[in-house]
């Protein structure tokens, strides 16, 4: 009897499917709750609105980026395929090691305790019982993700559809119901603050992050249709969405709230819906938190397990990760391990830690993506449908941007940062105690 051949992913994934991967993976529950940071840096409208479009522009650059190469490397597992093939495989299954243990994982606890929380606004429960919720709700999307990449993507986009249309829905609130041009505006649009180059840059790292995740479609290649189009164009597309949503929420925040009271909110959403429409802005804000965070998991559930997929086919997981589903297709057992790790962090509470000390870690590996474009086009035989726009500058700056990030983080966070850089670290003897003991020639015998 002949082998049945390995079944492979499905290539469901459109340009609007991918769009909404974008943008609902970026948009999450910070912008709703608590831009305070970057007003509480540069308080002055011109300086907040300042932020928000430098963060996005830089953003677009990092996209740019992306973007040329998704157009050359059309294979699941995005950043970790471009770092393997413009450096070497280590420095990629460095990323994907700090993705699976600490960044990605924890990005899903995290929302997923938030949404939890949220959910608790409407039905009171114990701190166990929050955290059996974001438990429960990581379970269900890696359910509905198993079960087949268009289910996923169909559901993701629907849920980033609905917050864009809620986002709609507070810009017009805001002009039809707030009058005309209130005092606090007028004053606060007529004043002048200086603000530090210090203040500046935590405001714009606060921004950078806010805008977190945009690179995550590209982890999907492989089920993707016409992927070197199509990526790079939802890259643009969703980076703009995104940008002017931004722009226009913290608009409507400022044109209702005095700027003070925008740079002390906890709740900005729940505040500004106070005023527009009375009291009950609590619950519309955790009910839009809980729409959002439930879409941004969707596309961050069904990435990360492409990486792990990937890795595992190059040999540098265990072959059993990287199976495709026979009926599915797919790599079910990468979104099984995830929820699962994932699934712990929440329970123990560890992903409080771990996030925190490590997320800033992911900028070194964007800033060497971004120079390992320049690396690469030294090479031949690359072709690509896309070209980076201001190549060589656009790079450069995404990458310089992306070493200030963590050079702010070590400067101001010494002892902590070193902390997180080392777990990631930890990831080189494991490669090569890996490479040194044969599993893989192992395992593929």
């Amino acid at each position: 009897m002949k082998n049945q051949p390995e079944p492979e992913l499905r290539r469901a994934i459109g340009l609007p499917h991918a769009t909404a991967m974008v943008v609902g993976t970026i948009i999450g529950a910070s912008i709703f709750v608590q831009p305070a940071e970057i007003t509480g840096q540069v308080p002055s409208i011109q300086g907040v609105f300042l932020v928000w479009l430098v963060s996005g522009i830089l953003t677009l650059f990092g996209a740019l980026v992306c973007a040329e190469l998704a157009s050359i490397f059309t294979r699941s597992g995005g950043v970790y395929v471009y770092l393997k093939e413009a450096y070497s495989p280590p420095v990629g299954f460095l990323w994907g090691w700090a993705m699976f243990w600490t960044i990605h994982s924890g990005i899903i606890a995290a929302v997923a305790v938030i949404c939890a929380r949220y959910v608790a606004f409407f039905i009171p429960m114990s701190d166990a019982a929050i955290k059996g919720t974001a438990v429960m709700v990581i379970v269900g999307l890696s359910v509905v993700n198993y079960f087949g990449v268009r289910i996923g993507s169909t559901l993701q986009a629907l849920f980033t559809l609905g917050k864009v249309l809620a986002i709609l829905l507070i810009i017009v609130l805001a002009l039809t119901l707030g009058g005309g041009l209130p005092e606090h505006f007028l004053k606060a649009s007529s004043s002048s603050s200086s603000v530090s180059l210090s203040d500046f840059s935590l405001a714009l790292v606060a921004g950078l992050f806010a805008f977190g995740g945009w690179y995550m479609v590209t982890y999907n290649a492989e089920e993707t249709i016409n992927p070197r189009k199509t990526i790079p164009r939802a890259l643009v597309m969703g980076t703009i969405i995104v940008t002017g949503c931004y722009v226009a929420l913290n608009a409507v925040y400022m044109y209702v709230l005095p700027l003070e009271t925008v740079a002390s909110s906890k709740r900005i959403a729940a505040d500004a819906a106070d005023v527009l429409i009375g009291f009950g802005g609590a619950t519309f804000m955790s009910a839009l938190v809980i729409f959002s965070t439930i879409g941004a998991l969707t596309g961050i559930i069904l990435a990360g397990p492409r990486v792990y997929f990937a890795m595992a086919r190059d040999g540098l997981l265990f072959r059993w990760v990287g199976k495709i589903h026979p009926k599915y297709r797919t790599p079910y057992r990468s979104i099984l391990i995830q929820a699962i790790w994932s699934s712990i962090l929440v329970g123990t509470g560890t992903y409080r830690v771990l996030f925190t000390r490590v997320i800033y870690t992911e900028w070194i590996f964007l800033g060497l993506m971004a120079i390992g474009i320049i690396l690469l086009r030294r090479r031949p035989g690359f072709e690509r449908d896309y070209s980076v726009w201001g190549y060589p500058v656009v790079p450069i700056v995404f990458a310089l941007s992306a070493f200030g990030i963590v050079a702010n983080q070590i400067i101001t966070d010494t002892a902590e940062s070193m902390f997180g850089l080392s777990l990631v670290l930890i990831g080189l003897p494991v490669y090569y105690l890996w490479a040194k003991i044969g599993v893989r020639k192992e395992l593929a015998s």
